[in-house]
């Protein structure tokens, strides 16, 4: 495939080069679509315009006027994922819907990141998180099989769609890959202490700034010791994040240190975020406000709470729920060099 700058995507002799991965994509959307069908998900198309983009720290959404008929402009969001507007689907009465969600997000380009991108994003009422590892695995080898391979690839990295993912829990990664005991530093109530994983990091000789917080923290060992090490090989399924770590998800019944959160890996580049849904709504007005109280410390800005949102959950029902990032999907089955390459019209430089 060729390595032309995105830039000259419009050119005919650049397309030539990108158009059997974007053929590809074709195939693998259609190949997902019929095995949701088959298992009876409704495929919902929410809009993009929101009261808000999402309340997490450091997502950053794209602002937007929008007018009204009397002249007067309210500032609003394109969402950075459809999460919101799918979960007051599953309030009014769905239980099983998927969305292909073009979604936007500020501050992030790079081989892996685009501006605008497409997310998939299913829900399973009534049904374990645990069930949507193995919907993620189906989804590995559905792209392979469309893609006419039977390896993932992306730079020098490989992983067999085909093979059994590996699964290990946040904490377990961070003993494994980086010799810290991750959970010394949450209380019995899920409470991070920053002195304690801080004087972790020392003994192992892991950099920090002191103003780190814990969660700065808990990236900076991530990014460095462990992402590297996951989805090698085969997949790798990284579960039971810090409840601290999880916004958006119930804390796990065994250990409230921990939540029903997990990320899978393939090639080393995180693929999907999946979760045992929270529907607490004032637990997650709680978690909003402490992610907006970061937001604002470190950038200085923080976005709406969607009310709406909150009312819903006190009607959605017990669900798990996940979101992929279908571009990299892609970019892996078809060992594309970046995410631009399998994108049919790449944003702008």
């Amino acid at each position: 495939m060729t390595r032309t700058a995105p830039s000259d995507w419009w050119k005919p002799e650049v397309h030539e080069g990108r158009r059997p991965a974007l053929l590809a994509r074709n195939r693998i959307q259609q190949a997902i679509r019929g095995w949701l069908a088959t298992r009876d998900f409704l495929e919902v198309d929410p809009v993009a315009l929101q009261v808000s983009p999402g309340n997490e720290a450091h997502l950053h959404g794209f602002a937007t006027i929008a007018i009204g008929n009397e002249g007067a402009g309210r500032q609003m969001y394109l969402h950075t994922s459809p999460e919101f507007a799918m979960k007051k689907l599953l309030a009014a009465g769905e239980r099983r819907i998927a969305s292909f969600a073009h979604v936007w997000r500020n501050r992030e380009r790079g081989a892996l990141h685009s501006p605008e991108f497409t997310m998939l994003e299913w829900y399973r009422v009534g049904e374990d998180y645990t069930v949507l590892m193995q919907d993620c695995a189906d989804f590995l080898r559905l792209a392979a099989t469309e893609a006419g391979t039977t390896m993932l690839r992306y730079r020098d990295r490989a992983c067999d769609p085909f093979a059994e993912a590996e699964r290990l829990s946040v904490a377990e990664a961070f003993d494994r890959y980086a010799g810290i005991d991750l959970l010394a530093s949450i209380d019995a109530e899920g409470e991070p202490d920053a002195a304690k994983l801080g004087a972790a990091l020392d003994r192992v000789g892991i950099r920090r700034a002191a103003d780190d917080t814990w969660s700065d923290m808990l990236s900076r060992v991530l990014v460095e010791k462990v992402e590297p090490h996951l989805g090698h090989g085969r997949p790798t399924i990284l579960d039971r994040y810090p409840a601290a770590e999880a916004a958006l998800a119930r804390r796990t019944p065994d250990d409230p240190r921990v939540a029903e959160r997990f990320e899978f890996y393939a090639c080393g580049v995180e693929l999907a975020n999946g979760f045992g849904e929270l529907t607490n709504p004032d637990e997650q007005r709680r978690r909003f406000g402490l992610e907006m109280d970061e937001k604002e410390r470190v950038y200085g800005e923080r976005y709406p709470i969607d009310e709406e949102f909150l009312s819903a959950l006190s009607l959605m029902p017990a669900a798990s729920g996940i979101a992929l990032g279908f571009d990299r999907l892609v970019m892996l089955a078809t060992h594309a060099p970046g995410i631009d390459h399998v994108i049919w019209t790449p944003v702008a430089r």
